[in-house]
């Protein structure tokens, strides 16, 4: 039986690592994601040679599900989501209220909401804070695996996939603004897998 106190070691690491993928990405800049991509590569290379480079995007497609089953998971077993539904239908409610009380200049009602707001602050602070937390656990494994992507596509510059309507595309090509037509596919399919597995378990969107 593992102990409380190693439980909360491995939960403080386990922040620590996740928050240091991500911080690393945004401030260490090209040569800290060329050096993830590559340690990841150890392990996604012999599977895609496996599957065959010219089926690189059915590897973003499992990579993508992964992804989304794995946040899905962290996000049901972490976050508190009857707090978040009775926050979000109280904060309905009083949006409502604070609308009608503003339109017939009720000073006794906007007071009286004003002092509510406060503890609907303190509320969504709990959720702000809930929320905060998977998004270490969930870059633990999906940053890694986009990062292997970004930098293998960066040295494949040829490689195609087949769009509806837009029949074949590089890529590495711009789908929309900067998203690259790899990145386009690789959120489009996370997002239908997190869809379904949402409905599954019943949560809600973060």
């Amino acid at each position: 039986m593992v102990s409380e106190t190693l439980k909360k070691q491995i939960d403080r690491f386990l922040l620590a690592f996740g928050f240091s993928l991500m911080f690393g990405i945004m401030i260490l800049g090209q040569e800290f994601r060329q050096a993830v991509g590559e340690a990841v590569g150890v392990l996604m290379d012999p599977v895609l040679t496996l599957v065959g480079e010219q089926n690189f995007h059915l590897v973003l497609l499992v990579m993508a599900a992964i992804t989304a089953i794995y946040a899905s998971l962290i996000q049901k077993y972490t976050i508190d989501w009857e707090l978040m539904r009775n926050t979000q239908e109280r904060m309905k409610v009083f949006q409502k209220e604070f609308r009608e009380a503003q339109l017939s200049q009720n000073t006794y009602m906007l007071k009286k909401l004003e002092d509510q707001r406060k503890e609907m602050m303190e509320d969504q602070m709990k959720m702000s804070k809930q929320q905060f937390k998977p998004m270490a656990y969930i870059s633990i494994i999906s940053l890694p695996l986009f990062m292997w992507a970004y930098y293998y596509i960066s040295g494949h510059g040829a490689a195609t996939m087949v769009f509806p309507f837009w029949g074949e595309q590089l890529l590495t090509t711009s789908a929309f603004g900067p998203f690259q037509h790899w990145i386009y596919w690789y959120f489009i399919s996370s997002l239908g897998v997190s869809q379904l597995i949402r409905k599954a378990l019943n949560i809600g969107g973060v």
